[in-house]
């Protein structure tokens, strides 16, 4: 039994150190409420005065221990019973943004209601709210996360509601009427060194669109969907800013994001996440970047979001897919599989990219299927640029010694469509490939290879090329014609039609244009050995001396015409000729399929930057 003087006003309760709380006064305590393991030693009636659930229990107890009341279950505990409690006594009350939720979760759990008093707590709180913290951004975001740990009661009394359209509300405000605290960048302010953040400098900064995202991040998942929903609904915020706040969020909220990777053992936990982030995104092209779409489906793939999840981001990613980099499309296969890269979805993603230029959509009416014209809408930059990308890619992929040649050959042929000015990309890839895969056969060699147009090997591609030993004899006599044709060209003329003698040797016919029968199919696609690319280059290099390309520099553009088609011309001779290539054959006995060196520098593992060389016959030439 706990004591106060007569006539005294108490103004805070006291603890006896054993979780006991009191009043101090002389006047006898005749009540008990226990709430958790503190007891609170009370007078009924002030309590009773303004708690409907106080006179209840009160009056239902029986007559020995209606002094003694059990409270287990009151929101906000044995903190938010006293906030309560003293306003019974008339004690001040100290409301904020912390606890104002818990005492109004109380204040309902205990029937303070006007019906009970007028100017009870209820009321009080409420016009605390609406007057103060729904004003305040801040402190909005704050009680909104603190209504999280009293559900539901706090999403029946609507204190969530109101929240949620107080921020989207702030959120969506004409940036020029913002005069309220807000994180943004502040990292990167120069003041947060020591400097006082209401200098000048600081207050005179233009307020950034964006300026609310970093702030929204605190929130958790379910609670920053219904405010993002909110904020989309109004339809006042461009597409482009609500992107820049699902990234933000994504960063701060999931951990090792950035590099595609989960550093959290929540698993459920990041899956909701990445699902709901899935989810707003909004649906304009351009919203958020392509890297960061590559970045989403990274996730996706990880924590097994589910495949119409995964089909959306693919969809998304193929529609702006010209932005990305080879670093966005290296997917990493799942565990367990043999190969380091998922090949399968950027498949998808190509896909997906050039889909947007079919001519014709269909369209189903009464049973129907009609077709509807419809020009295409890529451009022939987004189109150049993604066939340049991929060809990046496939140099990448091509590191992996357990990529099957298939997955390579059907990805390049994907872009095969796109009509690009140089093959040097797709040649550096190959290149890779047979560098990583020496074990290959003559058809899969001669089936990579059939993939790149030697007529649009830069200079210092061809001249790489004609010193590579990983390449078939064909590819190498191709690479060679091309190269004596650009050199005997004249500035600025076309590259002259092939020889058919070197087209029969592309598409492996045994025409009459050159001898089936001394060179067999198999022959041509067999890799160059070192005798043989110098047999060939000498060849080439007599055919220059012979036809003095010298002198046609100096006897005007008729000339020159004359030495390209004398060059040609003899060219075709040499295709023909069983003297000059006996050499050839002979040696291949010796040498073996395989016999040349693989010493020579791939082009799959240079530097994209080609770097210019002067060419020589007696050392390997690197145009990486």
């Amino acid at each position: 039994m706990k004591f106060m003087k007569l006539g005294s006003k108490p103004d805070t309760f006291q603890s006896d150190g054993n979780n006991a709380r009191y009043v101090a006064s002389e006047l006898a305590t005749d009540i008990t409420v226990t709430v958790g393991d503190v007891k609170f030693y009370l007078h009924k009636f002030p309590l009773l005065s303004k708690s409907a659930y106080l006179q209840k229990l009160a009056a239902s107890g029986n007559e020995e221990n209606n002094d003694e009341i059990q409270i287990s279950d009151i929101p906000g505990g044995p903190v938010a019973f006293e906030i309560c409690a003293k306003f019974c006594y008339g004690m001040t009350v100290t409301l904020n943004a912390f606890n104002v939720v818990a005492a109004r979760c109380a204040a309902e759990y205990l029937g303070m209601h006007e019906t009970i008093e007028k100017g009870n707590l209820i009321y009080k709180i409420d016009v605390f709210l609406n007057s103060s913290i729904f004003h305040s951004w801040k402190d909005s975001i704050i009680v909104l996360q603190t209504t999280k740990s009293m559900l539901p009661l706090s999403e029946e009394l609507k204190v969530v509601g109101l929240c949620i359209d107080a921020i989207a509300t702030k959120a969506c405000i004409d940036v020029s009427k913002v005069d309220w605290s807000y994180t943004y960048n502040r990292r990167k302010v120069p003041e947060e060194n020591g400097n006082d953040l209401n200098c000048n400098g600081f207050r005179n900064r233009p307020v950034p669109k964006d300026w609310w995202v970093e702030d929204l991040c605190e929130l958790e998942i379910d609670l920053y969907k219904r405010v993002i929903m909110n904020i989309k609904t109004k339809g006042i915020l461009s597409h482009e800013v609500i992107g820049e706040a699902l990234k933000a969020y994504s960063y701060r909220r999931l951990p090792g994001f950035s590099k595609g990777v989960i550093r959290s053992g929540d698993v459920i936990k990041y899956r909701s996440t990445v699902d709901a982030i899935v989810w707003l995104l909004p649906a304009e092209k351009g919203s958020v970047s392509c890297s960061f779409l590559l970045k989403l489906l990274k996730a996706a793939i990880i924590v097994d979001l589910g495949e119409m999840a995964q089909e959306q981001l693919v969809r998304r990613i193929g529609q702006q897919l010209e932005e990305a980099s080879v670093n966005d499309l290296s997917i990493r296969a799942a565990d367990g599989e043999d190969v380091v890269y998922d090949v399968d979805t950027v498949q998808k993603i190509v896909k997906e990219f050039l889909m947007q230029d079919q001519n014709a959509e269909f369209e189903s009416e009464d049973n129907e299927v009609q077709e509807i014209r419809r020009p295409g809408i890529l451009t022939d930059a987004s189109k150049l640029m993604v066939a340049k990308l991929i060809d990046a890619y496939l140099a990448e992929i091509a590191k992996d010694p357990n990529l099957p040649l298939s997955k390579f050959v059907d990805l390049a042929e994907l872009v095969s469509c796109i009509s690009r000015p140089s093959h040097d990309g797709l040649y550096r890839a190959i290149d890779m490939y047979l560098k990583e895969h020496p074990g290959i056969s003559k058809s899969e060699r001669k089936r990579i290879c059939k993939l790149m147009d030697c007529k649009k090997l830069s200079v210092d591609a061809c001249m790489h090329a004609v010193q590579n030993e990983r390449l078939p004899l064909r590819v190498v006599v191709q690479v060679l014609f091309f190269e004596q044709v650009r050199a005997t060209a004249s500035s600025g003329s076309s590259t002259p039609d092939l020889p058919r003698g070197l087209k029969d040797l592309n598409i492996g016919s045994h025409g009459s244009s050159r001898s089936a029968a001394t060179h067999p199919e198999e022959d041509w696609d067999a890799v160059a050995t070192a005798e043989e690319l110098k047999a060939l280059k000498g060849e080439i290099a007599a055919l220059r001396m012979s036809n003095g390309i010298g002198g046609s520099e100096r006897n005007g553009g008729d000339s020159r015409n004359s030495v390209d088609k004398v060059a040609i011309s003899k060219m075709k001779g040499l295709l023909k000729s069983k003297r000059i290539f006996s050499k050839i054959w002979s040696s291949k006995g010796a040498q073996g399929e395989n016999s040349g060196s693989d010493s020579s520098e791939s082009l799959g593992s240079a530097n994209p930057e080609e770097a210019k060389s002067t060419p020589s016959r007696n050392r390997r030439h690197s145009v990486s």
